[in-house]
């Protein structure tokens, strides 16, 4: 067999760094470049930096089994980007969702958070998310728990080998930490940061940051101790126009709910084969966020002989959000009053948009008000021992115990709003013709505008979402090498891990949106007026003379108490809290659910020569076993209430309820295949081969049948759970080829295919569960409907009129009179339909000699085999989040200066396909670039000073429906900058 020797280049020099990185998943180094290395047949040649960086994470790639990016610190604590998510954006195919103008979660190759896994040092990190007004179903992680300074790289694994975990379909992405016998010698280092945000108008512009290292060895190098702590403050701001209750979608020139009236009033009329939609309401919202976050990691390692090493980590994180929201807002009941619709074609599949609507539902403007805050604990204690038994075998034991919690900090919550309110609203107009939705409040006569002195409250809702996630995760993995043979090493191991997930959530809500109290209980000094176009004045069509000038802010505490006094006054409960609002304590949705894995795997590596091109071959197969034991509350009914005009409530019997539960499980083999082949001296080609799964989101696994405690008049919603769900399958293929011509430098190109099984769909049934009488259809009702006609306002107000109430004054459902309410249950089941993407890859990383300056570009292509169609309202199944993204860095970095400018895109993708309403409408996020400038400058050795700008151009970002002119959201950002110095004692 040809020997083939490892060139002497700069290259070569830092490959020994990357070997900590890639450590755990040992297959991606190569045997005969290791034995080289330890052979010390390299010079040594010092690089440090940007090109230190790059220069690791291509030898990351270059040295794998797979196609693997990787993201190296340029020096222990510091990272390129101060947010991983912001990083991991700059690696070809992959995306980011971004929360508060940062990077939380990640899309790669097209699929979503939930389809990629994230693991620390190899092992899998629980995550805990919680949603506004329901339980959370994610198995997402947000990357904006963890601090940059303790992660020493960032692996993203886009083809999968047997001795990698399971659960990611897009990806596993390894985030490796530091260790102190692998940085031997003493080591500290501070950092100071002040943040400034200029998009908060009440928090300071601002904010400090502040991390500090400390890595020692001791007896020879063989007791290590290293802590990394940062705490970071940050307060931020946003404004947003939103349509978050969607868009009510009609087709046709027929009659139905909001359809636009024919007598002149509107122009660009929809014709009989055009589609068009009407919105149900506009929100214009003030967000300030206050962010705290700490990190803290201490690991010990102990090497007593030269063939043991020991190590022992913890690591904390700790994210606590404080949201403060004022609201302007419209609701629209349908009721168009004139307007112009952009031309459509009268053709299958024309979809219209408006340009002027105008909607004459009275009669309140809200202005909500939101006060809440979360916390996001995270906490992982982890054992590993590694053993060189003999010069041929290798042996690892490594236990983690891990767990994430999100959940209110107090009694408020963890979302919640108080709705003010003004009533003389007769017209709303909005212009859609822009990027920004500029909307015009017409005011009953005599009425000139908003005014606190005819202000009062209506109705409130407190949230309390909870989650809980637990990981306990043992693992045992082996490599042996062979001397002689085409087979080099054989990988081999076992797992077992136990996820205790636990997701809740509860609501007290409070349906007086009619009004509650007057306005005189209500003192004028507690609505303070805000100017509004100066909030959005970056956005396109924000400048407009007819949009509102002003909005009226208040504060939590002050509504709170006015309504405390009013009820106090009225010997009201009003809350679990008694007179004083708050959110419930305890849970009305509560899921539990119990997963047990275990897997084995067993992979080859061969390496071998074609004609004179080496070859490496890794086979390998790998099963997993999964049972599921799910639990979910089950309420039990009281009655129903007509609590608003088209709003109904379900009440449960206090303190009633059980536990349903139910179990399942699935076992799979999953073949893995990796070749790789040099044509010649650093020119590749890879072909790869797996399978891979990721799980059903916990909702989908609940243990039985719970109800929405809202319903409409035509009846209420459900879901059941089902344990015996199959993960998502998919079955990849990958081909690239990958040319490393010069120091530093290289050029790929890739194609991927995924095809994948088993998605979830759902199965929709209807049934009179639980008994519950409505009123709606009953003798009651169609008394009143003869009298006022159908108008749901005037029929609710008919039965207050004519005393059809119970004791406390509710509209309730007479058991035995009444028809029975129906209640559509949706239960997750897996579909037999199948989805592909495919896409190409293309990357360039060129260091232009000894000039300092250097470039990365990528740009990736990703394509599904099915669109979602904006002309059909029936349930669609598509995948989210396919768009193309493309990267551009130009460095440069010279003595003791070093300077990057990066430029991020990603194109237009569908988001959801059900709205804010539960209807079957979707939402594109259109496309979105930034660009970002880090400067640094070395002063001397210990001492280096920095500035760093994230968004510098302000760009804000906008989401629509079916057409561009309904918007679903926009949100408007500043920028942000990050001014400090990093100093080395050691």
């Amino acid at each position: 067999m040809k020997t083939h020797t490892f060139s002497k280049t700069r290259i070569a020099s830092c490959l020994s760094l990357v070997m900590g990185a890639v450590a755990s998943y040992p297959v991606l180094a190569q045997e005969t470049e290791e034995k080289e290395i330890q052979a010390g047949n390299f010079e040594v040649i010092e690089v440090s930096g940007i090109r230190e960086s790059l220069t690791k994470s291509m030898l990351t790639k270059k040295a794998a089994s797979g196609v693997v990016d990787a993201i190296s610190a340029e020096d222990i604590g510091k990272f390129p980007d101060t947010n991983l998510a912001e990083s991991l954006q700059r690696i070809t195919g992959v995306a980011i969702d971004r929360n508060n103008g940062e990077g939380s979660r990640i899309t790669v190759r097209g699929f979503g958070p939930d389809y990629n896994l994230v693991t620390l040092n190899g092992r899998q990190m629980p995550a805990a998310n919680i949603e506004a007004t329901s339980a959370s179903s994610s198995r997402s992680y947000d990357f904006g728990n963890l601090a940059s300074e303790g992660v020493a790289a960032v692996e993203v694994y886009k083809t999968s080998l047997a001795n990698q975990p399971t659960g990611g379909i897009g990806s596993t992405v390894n985030l490796v930490t530091a260790k102190p016998l692998s940085n031997p010698g003493k080591k500290a280092s501070v950092g100071l940061k002040g943040v400034i945000d200029n998009s908060t108008e009440t928090g300071n512009d601002i904010t400090p940051e502040v991390s500090g290292i400390y890595s020692q060895t001791f007896n020879d190098d063989k007791f290590g101790v290293q802590i990394i702590g940062s705490y970071q403050e940050r307060d931020s701001g946003s404004s947003q126009a939103e349509t978050g209750n969607g868009w009510y979608t009609i087709k046709g020139d027929g009659g139905d709910w909001g359809s636009l009236p024919r007598d002149g009033s509107f122009t660009g009329l929809p014709g009989e084969n055009d589609l068009y939609a009407v919105p149900r309401n506009l929100a214009y919202n003030f967000n300030e966020v206050r962010r705290t976050r700490t990190n803290g990691q201490l690991t010990l390692q102990y090497r007593p002989v030269d063939d043991v090493t020991a190590t022992l980590d913890y690591t904390y994180s700790e994210l606590e959000t404080q949201t403060m929201r004022q609201q302007l807002s419209t609701w629209f009941n349908g009721v168009p009053a004139y307007g112009a619709y952009t031309e459509g074609t009268n053709e299958p599949g024309s979809v219209i948009g408006p340009i002027i609507y105008a909607d004459n539902t009275c009669c309140d403007v809200g202005l909500g008000t939101s006060d809440y805050t979360t916390i996001n604990e995270n906490k992982s204690l982890g054992a590993n021992i590694e053993w060189i038994a003999t010069d041929n075998l290798t042996l690892e034991l490594d236990f983690h115990t891990s767990t994430a919690e999100a959940g209110p900090e107090n009694d408020l919550g963890s979302n919640n709003v108080v709705s003010a309110v003004q009533f003389e609203r007769a017209q709303t107009e909005v212009d859609y013709s822009q990027d920004f939705p500029v909307m015009d409040i017409r005011f009953a006569d005599g009425v000139t505008g908003l005014d606190p002195a005819l202000m009062s409250t209506s109705g409130s809702s407190f949230r309390n979402s909870f989650m809980k996630s637990e990981i306990d995760q043992l693992q045992f993995r082996g490599n042996y090498y062979l001397d002689e043979g085409i087979i080099t090493s054989i990988d081999f191991g076992l797992s077992g891990i136990e996820v205790k997930n636990r997701s809740a959530y509860s609501v007290a809500q409070r349906d007086t949106w009619g009004g509650y109290g007057t306005a005189e209980d209500y003192p004028d000094d507690i609505f303070l007026q805000q100017d509004l176009p100066g909030r959005f004045d970056d956005t396109l069509g924000s400048n407009a003379a007819e949009l509102e000038p002003f909005y009226y802010a208040s504060s939590m505490g002050d509504l709170i108490s006015a309504i405390s006094s009013i009820a106090a006054a009225n010997g009201e409960t009003i809350s679990p809290c008694g007179t004083v609002l708050c959110a419930p304590s305890t849970y009305d949705t509560d899921r539990r659910v119990t997963e047990k894995q275990w897997a084995v795997y067993a992979q080859a590596n061969m390496q071998f020569d074609i004609g004179d091109m080496p070859a490496w071959l890794s086979v390998g197969v790998r099963y997993e076993d999964t049972t599921v034991d799910s639990e979910a509350k089950v309420p039990q009914i009281d009655y129903l209430r007509w609590s608003g005009a088209n709003e109904f409530s379900i009440v449960q019997v206090d303190g009633a309820s059980q536990f349903t539960s139910l179990d399942g499980g699935y076992s799979h083999f999953l073949p893995s295949v990796d070749f790789k082949l040099e044509l010649m001296e650093d020119w590749f080609i890879r072909s790869s081969y797996s399978q891979t799964i990721t799980r059903p989101g916990y909702a989908d696994l609940q243990g039985g049948l719970t109800v929405d405690l809202g319903a409409r008049f035509n009846g209420g919603t459900g879901n059941a759970g089902n344990p015996n769900l199959e993960p998502f399958e998919s079955t990849n293929i990958d081909i690239s080829t990958e040319y490393y011509y010069g120091e530093g430098s290289y050029v790929s190109i890739g194609y991927f295919d995924k095809k994948v099984d088993n998605f979830i769909g759902t199965d929709t049934y209807t049934d009179t569960l639980f008994d519950i009488a409505t009123p709606v259809g009953g003798p009651r009702y169609n008394e009143a409907v003869a009298a006022v006609g159908e108008d749901a306002a005037a029929v609710r107000q008919y039965f207050f009129d004519q005393g059809y109430t119970n004791a406390a004054g509710e509209i309730v459902g007479i058991d035995g009179e009444d028809p029975l309410l129906p209640i559509t249950i949706n239960q997750p089941v897996n579909s037999d339909t199948s989805r592909s993407v495919d896409g190409m890859e293309f990357a360039v990383q060129h260091l232009f000699g000894d000039s300092g300056f250097g470039t990365v570009v990528n740009y990736t292509m990703v394509d599904g085999d099915v669109e979602y169609d904006n002309y059909s309202t029936d349930t669609q199944f598509v995948l989210l989040g396919l768009s193309d993204t493309a990267n551009a860095v130009l460095f440069y970095e010279m003595d003791a200066w070093e300077v990057r400018a990066a430029w991020n895109w990603r194109d237009k993708f569908l988001a959801a396909t059900v709205d804010g309403n539960g209807n079957q409408n979707p939402t594109y996020v259109e496309a979105y670039d930034q660009f970002d400038v880090n400067v640094r400058y070395q002063v001397n050795e210990q001492l280096e000073v920095f500035v760093e700008g994230i968004n510098i151009t302000g760009e804000y970002q906008r989401a629509h429906a079916r057409h561009p002119n309904m918007v679903v959201n926009l949100t408007d950002q500043e920028a942000r900058y990050n001014i400090g110095l990093r100093y080395n004692f050691w």
